[in-house]
């Protein structure tokens, strides 16, 4: 038994009060959200696509090219189950979690050469652009 303090005007609002402030309602946004930030940036010679994704290695991810759409996902199960010595109580936990995000590549992309890294959380993929494709210098044109 728990003791809980409700406001005595009414019974009625401290249902929605409960419901409300325990936490479990508080942000109905992110609700089941599995899709991490992407930050995608475009400089002179490429595009860089950052993945914030902690707690993962490396391995856990699989990044696909197929025509000019870039895939990346990734998907976690974990499975704990503890048993007492006189097996007398089972407890068993799972998680699952998965994301799959795409992007569709510019025509202008040296699709051979795209690279990713994994540090600190971190997924860091290169996407070279062609070099005719690159913006050229300011020049100055000389008038006859």
């Amino acid at each position: 038994m728990s003791l809980i303090k409700r406001n005595q005007d009414s019974w009625l609002p401290s249902i929605f009060e409960d419901l409300f402030n325990d936490g479990r309602l508080a942000d109905v946004s992110n609700f089941g959200s599995t899709l991490p930030a992407v930050n995608i940036k475009e400089t002179d010679d490429d595009f860089q696509v950052e993945v914030a994704v902690p707690g993962k290695k490396k391995e856990d991810f699989t990044i696909e090219l197929d025509q000019n759409v870039l895939t990346i996902s990734s998907e976690d199960k974990n499975e704990k189950e503890e048993t007492s010595e006189d097996g007398r109580y089972t407890r068993k936990e799972f998680n699952y979690s998965s994301f799959k995000r795409a992007f569709t590549l510019p025509d202008t992309v040296e699709q051979e050469k795209i690279k990713a890294v994994y540090k600190l959380g971190v997924l860091n993929i290169t996407v070279p652009k062609r070099e005719e494709s690159k913006q050229k210098p300011k020049r100055m044109i000389a008038v006859s």
